[in-house]
């Protein structure tokens, strides 16, 4: 069976001390900070929102009637997920208008 060479000059993995000439480190987040935001922001509004419109409709509102309480609460949770949807929708339009800006002010 025959084996490769290393040429003497390279050195192999073993010999590679690893004090080659260092980069710059890339540390910008994958997910701009902006959208992570939002999705916390839009987490919690959807944790808290229906929640608080149960127990604060059941108890003031409704006077104890948990069906009402649950069926707004339900409709609440449903008006955060669609405004979340909205605001996605609204965000990836704007990225998608500056790249069209971008390609014509390189023509």
């Amino acid at each position: 069976m025959a084996t490769q060479r290393i040429v003497s000059n390279e050195k192999t993995y073993l010999d590679n001390d690893g004090k080659e000439p260092s980069k710059p480190s890339d540390i910008t987040p994958a997910v701009p900070s902006h959208v992570i935001w939002k999705l916390l922001s839009f987490t919690f509004a959807m944790f808290t929102l229906p929640l608080g419109t149960y127990f604060f409709t059941k108890a003031f509102v409704f006077r104890g009637n948990s069906t009402y309480a649950g069926a707004l609460a339900a409709i609440m949770a449903n008006v955060v997920l669609i405004g979340y949807v909205v605001v996605a929708m609204k965000e990836d339009q704007s990225e998608r208008m500056e790249e069209e800006e971008k390609k014509k002010k390189s023509l």
